[in-house]
């Protein structure tokens, strides 16, 4: 707004005060005409006008005679426009035509003449020219206007403080990283949001006037429809940011709009929004995200909620099969990549943790051309895209995010993973990256399931290039080809074998590390098409993690595992573990370990924190955190140093010194917080140094070059190795199969499920031991598992028994619900080895 006219609206707001409108039944309380009004000085009135000014309130229109008479000489307010009219409020033309760009007083001036007519079609034009022009509306609600600089506040969000405060914390964290990232390109690429030029509360407040008008509801819609294709245009061809970063104006200020996710939007003007928003380039995206992320709860959760809206409902509204795909709907796309914004924007304003970064081992690279690459197949196997743009452009990762502002959980969409072919999908990100869009660029959307779906192909397609070379070499070298990882254990010395084996290939070609597994226990005929597999896994772990070995000490009330510091294995022992696990995902099997978040944060990335120590370590997190929050005498009351003691192998004493001459060193309220510190860091990081990095290493020879760590988080790496521990065996009732005779209306079938419903939690894990080969339900639940029941010849005293590699009950029709209890319990509880049958 001009100041001439600001000038002009607070001499009219003290005239009012003053002097009146002239009409003697004004009901209007800010009006020296009211009945009920208070009379004022001119001090007070003036100091009042401002702050009526501010808050945009109520003005009268003085009467035709009082406007018309002229003052007196006398008058002590000699100094205003006495003269003024609605001329000088209002443009002079009443179409408005000479609005260039909108202002919140404008919009309001607009407003009333629109009211005092009523009539509201110069409103809809107003909005039509204005938010159909990128350059109108790009110069429109600016900061530098004087209506609303100093009510800026009064659209924070009650935690918006907080929320400040945390960004500010988090963007200290995050200089190092972010400068390095940020382009050379000036000061309007600062991610500061401050550095934006519109304003944001004015915006706010006027929407919240507009759309309450149905006429201004319609005008928004067919503005935004015509605006976005000329934006799209604009930013793929011309530009336009690079030259204006206020360019981004636009999107704030169509954003705001709180209807965006209604029925009117979705069919044409959001999604076309959403095509010329994908089109920002990184930069832009980056101080949007960063923009969101000082909005609050509600406002980003409404931008969330927008876009899933759009997805969800493109998604349902359409069929999508192998020829017409998913990721070949611009809306869909367009809609997701928008929501990235939003989903960084939620990870900056909750609690991260940049720092705390385990040392990544990069692979030398070598100038040998690999087989792959004569081949033409190195797109296929490489490692894929490790950093997203918009994450490389903010310095923040999902890892770094404890806590954020909205769940992981709630951008999942689910109604998008029904339909998306994830063997195209996995096609297009490995391959075709550049010129199709794959949704694992994207995997803050895909629920775990499909995820895992995209993790199995990539598996799979390393364990046929690895059986591929295999062939060749051998052709080449005239050797008996081996496709397959060949383990022959003994059960005795199990161990031992799977040691010496796979120590070995670590050493002597790692590459077969990548090729199928393949167990074989001596002295037995089962052949391994996965079920002898996830006995072998079973079996190194309960020998690997007995306590009398020493390796990992367990806790009894958490019924978790954590590194032996003081251990006496080497570092082949703890080498083979991670391996196992590793061997594990690819080979798609669920174990049976027991380790707190922090492991897997680890493996991830990210160094052990003092949040971590509340799941691996409660009793000792507590003890700290009653620390930091005691508010008596730290050093008198407490009497702690510098120096911790810890017990060993054979319970003894260790004592360790978190500082130089730390037992000299007493414990303050000053420096009580670096105390904590160095003892997270000690327990979680130093003291199994060793231990953990000869782990990481044997898990990074098998998944090194795995999206695993792209796609999914670290309970989510929990998940695919440890599977649910929640066991729905009404699930797995709904989606068993059944073969041989049998039905689900069979009476034995009935009697059978009877009989399942009955056991105890320790008896149905044993059934799925048995049956599966493990005790835990996969990714997904035991509806994912597909069971087959089999019917293995009429009534007999033979028990029953399985095929783990394929799920398989084989199972006798028993005369009697008794005798099939007695036998399948016999059978689940005694079953060890395998044989042929």
């Amino acid at each position: 707004m001009k100041s001439t006219a600001a000038k002009h609206l607070i001499e009219r707001y003290f005239r009012q005060l003053t002097e009146g409108c002239g009409n003697g039944d004004c009901t209007n309380e800010f009006c020296a005409s009211c009945c009920d009004f208070q009379p004022l000085d001119n001090n007070s009135a003036a100091a009042k006008a401002l702050e009526l000014f501010k808050i945009n309130a109520k003005l009268c229109n003085p009467s035709k005679k009082e406007s018309d008479a002229p003052h007196s000489s006398a008058n002590e307010n000699t100094h205003l426009d006495s003269k003024m009219s609605d001329t000088d409020v209002f443009p002079q033309k009443e179409d408005f035509s000479d609005v260039h760009y909108l202002t919140e007083n404008s919009v309001y001036r607009i407003l009333s003449f629109c009211e005092e007519k009523g009539d509201y079609s110069a409103l809809v034009r107003i909005i039509g020219r204005v938010f159909s022009s990128a350059e109108v509306l790009m110069k429109s609600f600016r900061k530098d206007e004087p209506n609303t600089a100093e009510n800026h506040d009064s659209c924070k969000p009650p935690d918006a403080d907080k929320h400040e405060k945390q960004s500010e914390q988090t963007s200290e964290k995050m200089g190092a990283s972010s400068a390095a990232a940020l382009p050379d390109e000036g000061v309007n690429e600062t991610f500061d949001p401050c550095e934006v030029t519109v304003d944001i509360c004015a915006v706010r407040r006027v929407y919240d006037r507009l759309l309450t008008i149905d006429q201004a509801e319609a005008a928004f819609v067919n503005a935004l429809i015509y605006l976005t294709p000329n934006m799209e245009l604009d930013l793929e061809y011309l530009d336009v940011y690079e030259t204006n970063p206020d360019y981004l104006n636009i999107f704030i200020i169509v954003l705001e709009n709180s209807n965006l996710h209604s029925p009117e939007y979705l069919e044409v003007a959001l999604p076309q929004f959403c095509k010329a928003m994908s089109k920002l380039p990184v930069t832009a995206l980056a101080r949007l995200s960063k923009l969101w992320s000082t909005y609050g709860l509600p406002h980003i959760r409404r931008m969330m909620e927008t876009f899933q809206q759009l997805i969800t409902f493109t998604v349902v509204s359409n069929e999508y099969d192998s020829e017409n795909l998913v990721n070949d709907d611009e809306t869909v796309v367009a809609a997701t990549q928008c929501l990235k914004v939003a989903f960084y924007a939620s990870i900056q304003a909750g609690d991260v943790d940049v720092e705390h970064n385990e040392e990544d081992e990069e692979d030398p690279e070598s100038d040998e051309l690999t087989l792959h690459e004569l081949l033409g197949e190195e797109r296929l196997y490489m490692k894929g895209p490790r950093v997203d743009p918009l994450e490389r452009e903010l310095g923040l990762r999902p890892i770094d995010s404890i806590k954020p502002l909205i769940p992981f959980e709630d951008f999942v969409n689910e109604s998008l993973n029904e339909v998306v072919e994830m063997d195209k999908d996995f096609t297009f990100f490995k391959v075709n990256a550049e010129t199709k869009f794959s949704f694992q660029s994207c995997p803050f959307i895909l629920n775990v399931i499909t995820k895992s779906q995209g993790l199995y192909y990539d598996n799979r397609i390393r364990m046929y290039s690895e059986r591929r070379l295999t062939a060749l070499y051998s052709m080449v070298q005239g050797q008996q080809p081996n496709p397959y990882l060949k383990l022959k254990v003994r059960r005795d010395h199990i161990i031992d074998d799977a040691l010496v084996r796979l120590e070995m290939i670590s050493m002597e070609n790692p590459s077969d590390l990548k090729k199928q597994l393949f167990v074989e226990f001596e002295g037995e005929q089962g052949v391994d098409e996965g079920g002898v597999s996830k006995e072998f896994f079973q079996l190194v772990l309960e020998e690997i993690f007995n306590p009398d070995i020493g390796m990992f000490t367990y806790d009894d009330n958490t019924k978790l595992f954590w590194f032996n510091s003081s251990s006496l294995e080497n570092e082949a022992q703890y080498t083979l573990v991670g391996l196992v696990l590793g061997l594990a995902i690819y080979n798609n099997c669920i174990l049976d370990v027991h380790f707190p978040m922090v492991v897997y944060r680890k493996l991830m990335g990210k160094k052990g924190a003092f949040l971590d120590l509340s799941d691996s370590h409660p009793a000792l997190y507590q003890s700290l955190k009653q620390l930091l929050e005691y508010t008596g005498n730290v050093e008198k009351d407490m009497m702690l140093t510098f120096q911790i003691s810890h017990t060993d192998l054979f319970g003894n004493p260790v004592l360790y010194d978190l500082k130089e001459q730390g037992d000299q060193m007493p414990v303050t309220k000053e420096n009580r917080q670096e105390f904590v510190d160095l003892y997270t860091e000690y327990i979680l990081n130093k003291s199994v140094e060793r231990q953990f990095k000869a782990f990481k290493k044997g898990f990074l020879i098998v998944t090194n070059e795995s999206p695993l760590k792209y796609l999914f988080r670290p309970e989510e790496v929990e998940l695919l190795i440890c599977g649910s521990r929640k066991l729905d065996f009404e699930a797995l009732e709904k989606t068993t199969e059944y073969d041989g005779g049998y039905s689900k209306d069979s009476q034995i079938i009935k009697d059978f499920w009877e009989t399942i419903h009955s056991f105890g939690e320790e008896q149905k894990r044993l059934f799925l031991q048995f049956t599966t080969g493990t005790d835990r339900a996969p990714v997904g639940g035991l509806g994912k598992l597909k069971m087959i029941i089999a019917k293995n010849g009429s009534d007999t005293d033979r028990l029953p028994t399985s095929h783990t590699c394929f799920n398989a009950l084989l199972l006798p029709e028993y005369s009697s619900k008794e005798k099939l209890k007695e036998r399948l319990l016999k059978a689940i509880t005694y079953a060890k080895g395998f044989g042929m049958l």
